[in-house]
């Protein structure tokens, strides 16, 4: 049996955090996403939040006029973000939780706990056929509640499992990644398209790369902090070079 392609989505927020930090135009947001795309990023995902800490409104717009691969925009379930989204028609989005005080994305959406709402919040994205993602944990109840309302992908939260890994616990990460396996598998089996993200690097990606049933992989943090060492491109052959190896060896 071969195995399929894992796709590759370079998440390029933290070029904007960078430029942000002194408050001109560089580095580009733009421009990392075009040198992502030559590099052989299969899509460009960037997360426009509330507070705009990275990614700005100009740079969605900006970014989805330049590039010639899928954008997947990434955002809370705010009436704010989906006027903008729908604005800027990108292939897909990715519903995520979002807090003001939290540094990053901290664990996965409730869609369980939020299904009417949510349910009701996708439909003009499907009316204009946007792809819908759901950023969940390794948990039955979230896959399951995003299979209900009509979602088209769940993305799973590899949070807890890179940071066991990182920190050598590793009875404690197999039991994770032992969850995000059997997730993908049931979530696969709902007729969910499966992708992966948060935490990966090339340290720990592979496990996560050979599982069959993920199609997709989100990597950002960890590919741009490498790029300050190699350059951007470099960095994203390198994680490519990572994934596909891993997954020809599931074969």
């Amino acid at each position: 049996m071969t195995a399929s392609k894992l796709r590759l989505g370079v998440n390029i927020d933290h070029v904007a955090t960078v430029r942000n930090a002194r408050g001109g135009a560089t580095p580009d947001p733009v421009r990392a996403a075009l040198i992502a795309q030559e590099a052989g990023a299969d899509g460009i995902t960037a997360h426009l939040r509330e507070d705009r800490r990275h990614i700005r409104d100009a740079d969605m717009t900006a970014i989805a006029q330049a590039i010639d691969i899928p954008l997947n925009f990434e955002m809370g379930a705010t009436a704010e973000m989906q006027k903008i989204a729908l604005a800027t028609k990108p292939h897909a989005v990715c519903l995520v939780p979002e807090r003001r005080e939290e540094r990053t994305t901290e664990g996965g959406l409730d869609v369980a706990g939020d299904e009417a709402r949510l349910a009701a919040f996708i439909v003009p994205f499907k009316e204009i056929g946007t792809r819908i993602s759901m950023f969940i944990g390794p948990d039955e109840a979230q896959v399951a509640a995003s299979a209900r309302i009509g979602a088209d992908i769940i993305e799973l939260h590899c949070g807890l499992y890179c940071d066991l890994h990182d920190a050598g616990r590793f009875e404690e990460r197999d039991i994770e990644l032992a969850k995000l396996t059997a997730m993908a598998t049931y979530a696969h089996g709902l007729g969910l398209e499966v992708h992966a993200g948060h935490g990966l690097s090339f340290d720990n990606v592979a496990p996560i790369a050979v599982l069959s049933e993920v199609v997709e992989l989100n990597i950002g943090h960890f590919i741009i902090g490498e790029a300050i060492f190699t350059g951007l491109g470099p960095a994203i052959k390198e994680m490519r070079r990572v994934m596909d190896a891993a997954r020809a060896g599931s074969a």
